[in-house]
């Protein structure tokens, strides 16, 4: 299948992916993150959620590398990624995509995952500079993987369209595609359903079941909508101020008491 071979790091379902231990966030005086901690699993989807500012980016940010956390460690495989630039942690299996869309909406679909996939090239600058013979047997293999990806997820027909000219949901998806093309390990989706409506949010919640299942990988998702948390999730953590208030299985976080008061309230006990 074309799906095989994708992923960087491989690691046992059930072996520790991600350890973040006492990881705490400070800006000047505020603490947008405080003491969190979470042990990820190879194979796991799990969910954070929690109000608006309650530190659910913030989180995505450190464990990401974009953030150096002010006190606690994040390690990726046995790995400290503290010390790393973001690309190194991206090499090292760890993709995200973001609350707005950050396609280069005036290439090509298939150009946005090719500059994707590009970060495990393996012709050097010389090879691309004199043009031989394995930069264009690497630039075709890129190509084809790319290729590959769209037809997964049934947009190799608008492959050579503008990404800017897809309809919103179409673009979201691009975007998790382009997160694939790193090949990750781990994939962080941050609210991958904002702005969609309910028909195109049954098709995201379909996707990450797919790409979960398909290509092998660990999913962490914040997202606003809590049919598809619920529904997707196999477990939930939720912050409130930056604090770890409750975390555990779905039903269990539904009816948790703290997360009635601080977020969820009668829309999720009714299901909506």
């Amino acid at each position: 299948m074309a799906n095989k071979n994708m992923t960087s790091t491989k690691i046992a379902k059930g072996e520790v992916v991600l350890d973040a231990k006492n990881v705490t966030m400070q800006f000047g005086g505020l603490k947008a993150v405080d003491n969190f901690n979470l042990q990820l699993r190879a194979g796991e989807l799990i969910g954070l959620i929690g109000p608006n500012g309650a530190g659910k980016t913030t989180v995505f940010n450190v464990l990401t590398g974009v953030y150096k956390p002010t006190a606690g460690t994040v390690h990726l495989a046995g790995v400290d990624t503290r010390p790393l630039k973001p690309f190194k942690i991206s090499h090292l299996g760890i993709s995200r995509t973001f609350q707005n869309i950050r396609l280069f909406k005036e290439l090509t679909v298939l150009d946005n995952v090719v500059i994707a996939a590009a970060q495990h090239a393996e012709h050097t600058l010389l090879d691309a500079v004199l043009r031989t013979p394995h930069h264009y047997r690497e630039e075709e293999r890129l190509r084809q993987k790319a290729l590959d990806l769209l037809q997964i997820f049934n947009l190799e027909g608008k492959a050579n369209d503008e990404a800017g000219s897809l309809p919103y949901g179409e673009q979201r998806k691009l975007e998790i595609i382009r997160a694939l093309a790193t090949d990750p390990t781990v994939l962080f989706l941050d609210e991958p359903a904002a702005g969609m409506n309910h028909k195109e949010t049954e098709g995201l919640m379909e996707t990450i079941a797919k790409i979960r299942r398909d290509f092998n990988l660990t999913v962490v998702l914040i997202e606003h909508d809590m049919k598809l948390v619920m529904g997707i999730c196999e477990r939930i953590l939720v912050l409130d101020h930056g604090v770890t208030i409750s975390q555990g299985l779905p039903d269990a976080i539904r009816k948790d008491p703290k997360v009635i008061a601080a977020y969820l309230g009668a829309d999720v006990e009714g299901g909506h």
